[in-house]
């Protein structure tokens, strides 16, 4: 298959809201505080499976940029042949999908573009809105409330025992409407909510991820770590203090350190120099406060390896699986008790020339018709307090639970 690309600038009023102009025929977004990318229809396409999955999907990118024929006239990162990716948490079960939209409009600053794939001729104009869900309700998934405190608490005294420093758990929640449901409802909600946040849609898996895992850009790459949280309150006062009680906690602070290790050791090797700060920052958002830590390096070997081949070294890192990565990621699958699937796996984007931005699908849901299943996962040490754990997961479902139903 040989792919013709066209990409060409457009005037910033055209992309005024990204948004608003993406139609109901297989959405795909990544957007940011009003910059990003969204796309539309299927140009081509590979779901892959397995421990292979992100080596599969890389192979077929490669082949499949090296025969395109691509004419860009605005030659920004994200310009150009692009595609879209979600990528399964686990070797077992779930697809992981890589696709290149017929149409992609950008925004970058005071720049915007449009880009093509094929005989497809569009005037970017806003899309018909989508309609909001109806008749929605709630109920657990795998597990309830109590029998999940019940894994947490398993999990605190294996880590206890010293068979391993700390593992995330994750719990879902499964809503149903009376009719199929617009992906795109809840995603203009998300980004009205969390701006400062990466909102996302490819191929069913949606939300606001706050957690970059790896960006790629000229040569820079960067990484977000978030890990320890803790609730808002909603009182400017009281949320000042519990930002500070976040900053001293010994719980919360050796559930970073691990989670900033072990993405600082997956980088090390492609990069030829780094910034690891020594101590993290605390990111606000709407619902929850988290310790953060933004990683950067320089890449030695651009010309190689890419930002996906990068997102996999990175996966899992400790903020999504846990410490060691071996036992913690096989403790996930003896008592977590569901199928995570997409879920805390690597979501994004990429370029023709490797460049991308790659976010870990938290904050998220799972879309099939009139049936959404949301997730949440918190980060289990040795004090950490399965009642706690609970309430941090229902923080962690407000984002797109209130997306559905707002």
């Amino acid at each position: 298959m040989t792919l013709t690309v066209r990409t060409v600038r457009l005037d910033l009023d055209a992309a005024a809201k990204l948004l608003d102009l993406v139609p109901a025929d297989r959405p795909v977004t990544w957007l940011r505080n009003g910059d990003g990318l969204v796309g539309w229809g299927v140009a081509a396409e590979v779901r892959t499976h397995g421990i292979t999955r992100f080596a599969d999907a890389a192979k077929w990118w490669s082949e499949l940029t090296a025969r395109a024929d691509v004419r860009d006239e605005v030659s920004e990162p994200g310009t150009g042949l692009v595609s879209f990716g979600s990528f399964a948490f686990g070797d077992e079960p779930g697809d992981s999908v890589l696709v290149v939209p017929q149409v992609v409009v950008g925004r970058r600053g005071d720049v915007a573009w449009l880009t093509t794939v094929g005989d497809v001729s569009v005037v970017p104009a806003p899309a018909e809105p989508p309609a909001a869900p109806v008749a929605v309700s709630f109920a657990d998934g795998a597990l309830n409330g109590e029998q999940w405190m019940s894994v947490v608490a398993d999990a605190v005294a294996r880590i206890s025992r010293g068979d391993l420093e700390k593992v995330v758990l994750a719990r879902d929640l499964v809503a149903t409407a009376s009719e199929p449901i617009d992906v795109r409802w809840p995603l203009a909600r998300l980004t009205e909510q969390y701006p400062m946040c990466w909102t996302f849609n490819v191929d069913g898996m949606f939300g606001a991820t706050p957690e970059m895992l790896v960006r790629r850009e000229r040569g820079l790459v960067t990484s977000r770590v978030l890990a320890g949280t803790i609730r808002r309150t909603g009182d400017d006062e009281r949320d000042l203090a519990l930002a500070a009680t976040l900053a001293r906690s010994s719980k919360d602070l050796e559930e970073h350190e691990y989670a900033v290790r072990s993405v600082a050791d997956a980088l090390e090797p492609h990069c030829s120099s780094m910034n690891v700060p020594e101590a993290p920052f605390v990111l606000h958002l709407p619902n929850v406060m988290h310790l953060a830590t933004d990683v950067a390096g320089v890449v030695h070997d651009a010309a190689t390896v890419s930002s996906l081949q990068l997102a996999e070294a990175l996966h899992p890192s400790a903020a999504v699986g846990g410490t060691p990565t071996v036992v913690a990621t096989s403790l996930i699958e003896e008592i977590e008790g569901m199928a995570r699937d997409r879920y805390a796996g690597p979501v994004g984007w990429m370029d023709a020339s490797g460049d991308g931005e790659w976010g870990i699908a938290l904050r998220s849901a799972a879309i099939s018709g009139s049936t959404v299943r949301l997730f949440a996962g918190c980060g289990i040490v040795a004090d950490s307090d399965p009642e706690a754990e609970l309430a941090e997961s229902q923080a962690k479902f407000v984002p797109v639970r209130d997306a559905l139903t707002s």
